[in-house]
């Protein structure tokens, strides 16, 4: 399965029409939320209709950008995890969206425990099920990273990420973990035995990531994951 990798159009909806290719040849896409410009909320629903408009297949979330009240839009077009528990050819999805508390300014920020509660939906689903091999085939989408060496970082030294987050992801070992927020992030690397991808900003930078899977078994193995730079 190839996943095309976005996050971060932030209103420039143009960029997607540059993506058509990348869009014709990938399986699934996830979006890192914010589909807005930044202080701009309004400019969402156009971003929400162009994206939309370019693959049957989106998983996405909201951005610190987005305005709180946005997800009904996204939930009425069929594509948001987040909060949610979405099956796809053998793959579950989940998210998270808004960013960590930090300016107070944007439309979307919250406490890193009321971000890591989207995900309780899967606890609940693996306690219910007793499965804990649902973690293996579990791709979280989550529009603010983790604690990382790179991918939350905003000039090198010093990092935005959530560090609880981080402690989920090693403790419960997910697939995948595929963010954006921190544009100079930029970048794929491991927390533990997950795989985790900042595609930085579509809208901004250009920017995108692939991630291949293939089923091994009776679970899916990730295969190849690259960054790449319209």
């Amino acid at each position: 399965m190839k996943i095309l990798v976005i996050s971060d159009l932030h209103a420039h909806n143009d960029v997607l029409d540059k993506m058509d290719e990348q869009f014709k040849v990938a399986d699934a896409v996830v979006f890192g939320g914010d589909f807005a410009a930044c202080f701009k909320p309004e400019t969402g629903k156009e971003a929400l209709k162009a994206l939309c408009s370019k693959h049957d297949n989106i998983f996405a979330v909201l951005g610190n950008c987005d305005n709180e009240s946005f997800l009904e839009d996204i939930e009425n077009h069929d594509i948001s995890v987040e909060n949610a528990l979405v099956f796809h050819e053998g793959i579950a999805f989940a998210g998270a969206g808004g960013g960590t508390k930090f300016t107070g300014k944007t439309e979307f920020e919250r406490e890193e425990d009321e971000i890591l509660a989207d995900f309780d939906i899967v606890k609940d689903s693996i306690e219910q099920s007793g499965d804990k091999s649902l973690w293996k085939n579990l791709i979280l989408v989550s529009h603010n990273p983790p604690v990382a060496e790179k991918i939350d970082s905003f000039d090198g030294v010093h990092h935005a990420g959530s560090q609880k987050f981080t402690d989920f992801i090693k403790e419960n070992k997910p697939l995948a973990v595929l963010c954006g927020h921190i544009h100079e992030g930029t970048g794929i690397e491991k927390i533990g035995e997950t795989v985790v991808i900042n595609p930085g900003s579509l809208g901004e930078k250009g920017t995108y990531a692939w991630l291949i899977i293939e089923k091994d078994g009776d679970c899916w193995k990730v295969v190849s994951t690259e960054i790449n730079q319209l």
